[in-house]
This record gives C-alpha cells, structure tokens and sequence, in this order.
C-alpha cells in the first residue's frame, strides 16, 4: 500500500471516522455530511491508495487488510493535529476522557483525582463510568481504567493495582448471631451477592468447599461499591476488596473477620490505544497515576 505524495486530507478524515463507527452513514451523521457523499469519499481515497479499504456487505461494512493497517495510523495522525492546534491556538484547556469502572470511579479516583487536576490545570477531566468494555474504535475515550488480565489487542495496558477479596460485614449485623468465629459462620446470614463467583472460590479456600450458595437469592447489583453500601447498611455479607474500603475497615464501619485473601488474577489496569501513547494528556495522566500507586512505566 503505497501512498501518493498529495493525498486527500478529507477524504481520510471521512476514513477515519467510517473506520472508527463501523458505519458509512454513522460517519455521515458525525461530519454533516450524506452518506453519498461519504462513498464518494471513501471511493476517492481507495483511488489513491490503490487497493480498497472497505468490504461493503449488506447493512454494515468491514475494514479490508489494506484498511486495517491504514487506520491506526490516521487515528493517531488527527489525535497528533488536534494537539498541534490546540497548542498553536493557545487553548486554555483540553479535555481527558477517562472511562472507569464504578468501584475504581468511586472507591479511587474520585479521591485523588483533585491532585492530577492541580498538576495539570489546563486539562478539563471527564469522568464517565460503566461495568462494561468500552470499544475505543465505537466510542469517544482517552483512557479506561479496567479490571481483567491486562491483554487487549491494539492497546498498551499498564498495571495499577492487584486485587484481592474477601468477606465484610457491619459489626451489628456479625453481632444478630454472636460473632463470626468461623467461615461457615456467614452462612447464617445473607450474602451479597451468592451468584458471584468470588464466593464460590473464597468459601472453598477457606475450607468450605461446598456453601450450598446454589438455591440462595440472587442479587447482582451492578458493582462492588453498590455491594459495599449494601454491607455498610447491615443487609447481609459483601466479598469486597479490602485495599478499597480501608476507610470503613478503620472506623469500624466495617469488619474483615478473617484474614483470608483471594484473588482470581483480574487486576486493574489503566489502558490506551497503543497509537496515541504519545498523546500529551494521555501521557500526563498515565504518569501521575502510576506514580500514584508507585507503579514504574514499563
């Protein structure tokens, strides 16, 4: 694939977006511009480079080889000009989007995040959350924060935080049946959630390997934090993450009745699309954090 030197610069802005939303009239849409129109710029562009970019299939379209190495690359090429502009211009501010999940947003971030925005006052932060996978090539993003096993093809993920779990109660409701002496002590009580799969493991480590958790309700609340808050109110026993709930665990709000530790190898990582790591604000973000948690840029 071989570029002429006078290329179309609309038509790869029209690329770029078709190739980022999956969708000719979806690009359309975002540019302003008729879903003819886009074709035709998409065709002018296939013209110079040569080879097709696009597999057009009924009601969707699918990036070919040729596309597929083209796209990254102008990804990043956009992401490179808008901060070009944006520090020609003398803007005051740009934005960091940050993608979290709900616990890391609530228990984490939203802590210390006042510290990055007084290194960095020029960067206007967004914080938007959710329990899913985001799609950086589907959905505006500069930066998730996940929870997994740290390998996603196209993205440089750097490790935060190793997480474990373990049971906690409020200390009232440990006291309705004279204390928690023993791990099959909490099953007296309600556990929140029993369908968690933590459970299972925890109990077996733990010398339980069979809680009966099967005919228990099931009561999936979205996100740790909302199990937490549930466990705070004394409605039953959350497997929780204790380097998150320090707080409660040292005022007595909460109590960790053994010292048991698990852990299923889903760590939280901060992740970026390896084609804009040199992106200014995604690099001052990826630093103060890792630094935050003591972590070296590997």
């Amino acid at each position: 694939m071989k570029l002429s030197k006078r290329f179309p610069l609309n038509a790869l802005r029209v690329f770029e977006a078709a190739a980022r939303l999956g969708s000719f009239t979806r690009a359309g849409d975002e540019l302003g511009m008729t879903q003819t129109a886009v074709s035709y710029q998409i065709k002018l562009l296939e013209e110079t480079v040569g080879e097709p970019l696009f597999l057009r299939r009924p009601r969707q379209i699918e990036l070919t080889e040729a596309g597929e190495q083209l796209a990254p690359k102008v990804t990043e090429a956009f992401a490179m000009l808008q901060d070009a502009m944006a520090s020609i211009s003398g803007d005051a501010e740009t934005t960091l989007l940050i993608h979290s999940t709900p616990t890391f947003a609530s228990q984490w971030l939203a802590r210390h995040l006042g510290s990055f925005q007084l290194k960095h006052p020029n960067i206007a932060v967004r914080l938007a959350t959710s329990a899913s996978i985001i799609d950086f090539a589907r959905e505006p993003s500069d930066i998730a924060i996940r929870s997994g096993l740290g390998t996603w093809p196209g993205l440089r993920a750097h490790l935060l935080m190793k997480v474990n779990f373990t049971p906690m109660l409020s200390p009232a409701l440990a006291a309705t049946i004279g204390g928690v002496h023993e791990p099959a002590d909490l099953l007296k009580l309600r556990i929140i959630d029993a369908g968690d799969p933590w459970w299972i493991q925890w109990f077996e480590e733990a010398g339980v390997p069979d809680p009966g958790l099967q005919g228990r309700p099931r009561s999936r609340l979205g996100a740790q934090s909302f199990e937490a808050s549930a466990a705070l109110a004394g409605q039953g026993v959350a497997v929780l993450t204790p380097e998150f709930y320090a707080e409660e665990l040292a005022s007595g709000r909460l109590i960790q009745p053994f010292d048991i530790l698990s852990s299923d190898g889903s760590d939280y990582w901060i992740a970026y699309p390896e084609n804009r790591r040199h992106t200014p604000r995604i690099r001052a973000f990826r630093d103060w954090i890792l630094a935050e948690f003591g972590r070296p840029l590997e």
